[in-house]
């Protein structure tokens, strides 16, 4: 679909009107509404004009309403209407922020061609999955609600920028199969992030870059002990192979010494281990820092393999 900026919309941003500040607290209706007109890009059936009843859009709701009935635990999303009313009508009326994001991403992840291990890559799109992901993000922005959909996911974003210069570029490195459990563990540690389940968070941060660490020792063919695998010895076998050639490592002592204490002693000191006596809490300012962190650390490392001769 091509964007025009309506003449409101230009008024609302001429005002300051246009959110520039995100939230996560609240899903507007009318952003609900343009994820159904999404849903009707991709499934609906354009020779009468409807959503149709058969083929793939009877298929792909069917799909998703089951699905989401059976991990709820209930047996229906609504009680009457064919499976493409119930599932609408569950977005639109629905309270619980977390479910909606349920809906919308498990929806996404039925068109989404990168998704391997689903069984739903034949509900095919009328549109390409590529602009249909597109505007569901620019949606989100627009509306100023701190989600994007990213490689699977509907990821908590916290600042536009940060996302697109630090996280995106992450997830770029991280989808070259050697990063695949790296990948995985990112995308964990985000949606332990939206769950603010922020010890869990910090866990699966370490573990990431721990594993984007070990998928560059594997390439390299450079030993490591499995058993001492940890960030700072990994970091240490890195540098011992010059991944930063030798002529710059002194400019990168700095660096260094941020990634063996920066992300590993803030998971170690806040999740890592035994929290003892005393209950500690780790903030969401501490794990939004921990997903950053990690994620320069991973592109850093990855682009400089891809360097490496």
């Amino acid at each position: 679909m091509k964007f025009y900026e309506l003449f409101s919309k230009r008024q609302k941003r001429k005002r300051g009107r246009i959110p520039d500040v995100y939230q996560c607290e609240a899903i507007p209706e009318k952003l609900r509404v343009q994820v159904v007109h999404i849903w009707r890009d991709v499934w609906g059936e354009a020779e009468n004009d409807n959503w149709g009843f058969s083929g793939r859009a009877y298929e792909a709701f069917s799909h998703i309403h089951n699905y989401l009935s059976r991990e709820y635990g209930i047996f229906t999303l609504g009680k009457e209407g064919e499976p493409f009313e119930k599932v609408i009508n569950f977005l639109l009326n629905t309270k619980e922020i977390e479910t909606v994001i349920d809906v919308i991403e498990f929806s996404v992840r039925c068109f989404d061609p990168e998704i391997s291990d689903d069984n739903n890559r034949h509900f095919y799109s009328n549109v390409p999955p590529d602009a249909a992901i597109n505007e569901l993000n620019k949606r989100f922005r627009e509306h100023g609600v701190g989600y994007q959909y990213e490689s699977g996911l509907i990821i908590q974003v916290d600042s536009q920028f940060v996302h697109n210069e630090v996280v995106k570029p992450a997830f770029r490195v991280l989808s070259n199969p050697i990063y695949k459990g790296a990948n995985e563990e990112f995308l964990s540690a985000h949606a332990h992030y939206r769950k603010h389940k922020y010890k869990e968070c910090l866990n699966d941060c370490l573990k990431a870059f721990e594993s984007c660490l070990k998928g560059i020792c594997k390439k390299r063919g450079w030993h490591y002990d499995e058993n001492r695998a940890n960030a700072k010895y990994l970091i240490q076998i890195v540098f011992d192979n010059e991944l930063i050639p030798t002529y710059l490592q002194s400019h990168f002592s700095a660096l260094k010494s941020t990634l063996e204490s920066g992300l590993p002693t803030v998971r170690n000191r806040e999740a890592g281990h035994g929290q003892g006596p005393e209950k500690t809490d780790v903030s969401e300012s501490l794990a939004a820092y921990a997903l950053h962190l990690t994620a320069s650390n991973i592109h850093f490392l990855a682009k400089a393999d891809e360097e490496l001769k």
